[in-house]
């Protein structure tokens, strides 16, 4: 999706930079002929605003996992929706720490079974909504799909590529090996034709409505599209106005 999204925009490789940081999805930044970061654990949004900040004509895009993303590095998130700096967040959610095994995290729905929350019980905690958490922290553009709707998911990492101020896209996915497994949910196939059956497309509800209830519902769809001023080019106005170019 990522790569179709950068060769559909016939973006400059050599003024792209893809960021990742650890977990399933962390190899995938030397998959691409673009510039390319794999960072350690949780800091893959914290890297991505020092190559912005330092370059502000590169094209940042951030692809991790919700793990990585929203625990360890879950203080990022917020902190660079509220800067605005202009990148783009993707986020894979497959509910659960796969490549450590399993266990459950702040996605992680209640009641959930993994490594650390076996049967009978399941996980005590309550999962983050990862679109209303990017859209209330000042995010100007969010959205969510399933790792089925490819197409659709395309098309709004275009959006959020070309979106002067900070994206953040949440792919919902599968983990057949742990979550499925550990909850019964069948191998790879038969969860992705869960997701597809689920998914309910709302364009523009309002973020905290997006429910994401694994089994019932996952709402999908765009939810923001806002305009606000981009922490780079604010930062170059207050060097302007130091220097007295302005």
């Amino acid at each position: 999706m990522v790569a179709r999204a950068i060769d559909n925009l016939g973006l400059d490789f050599t003024k792209v930079v893809i960021v990742s940081g650890i977990g399933c999805s962390g190899r995938i930044s030397g998959y691409f002929k673009t510039g390319t970061f794999h960072t350690t654990h949780g800091r893959a949004i914290a890297f991505a605003e020092g190559v912005k900040i330092a370059n502000p004509e590169l094209e940042v895009i951030v692809v991790s996992g919700d793990g990585d993303i929203a625990a360890i590095g879950g203080n990022h998130l917020i902190h660079a929706c509220r800067r605005n700096l202009d990148m783009t967040i993707v986020c894979i959610n497959n509910q659960i720490y796969g490549m450590t095994g399993g266990q459950f995290g702040p996605t992680t729905e209640h009641e959930r079974y993994s490594q650390t929350s076996p049967r009978p019980i399941g996980n005590i905690e309550h999962p983050f909504n990862l679109v209303k958490l990017a859209a209330s922290s000042g995010a100007t553009f969010v959205a969510r799909w399933t790792a089925v709707q490819a197409r659709r998911a395309t098309k709004s990492i275009e959006k959020g590529i070309q979106k002067k101020g900070l994206s953040f896209i949440e792919i919902v996915g599968a983990c057949p090996t742990a979550f499925g497994r550990m909850n019964r949910l069948g191998d790879g196939v038969d969860m992705h034709k869960h997701l597809l059956e689920v998914a309910e497309i709302q364009n523009g509800l309002p973020p905290h409505e997006a429910e994401l209830h694994y089994d019932t519902k996952i709402i999908c769809g765009e939810f923001v599209n806002i305009e606000k001023p981009e922490y780079t080019a604010v930062l170059k106005q207050m060097h302007d106005k130091i220097k007295g170019t302005e």
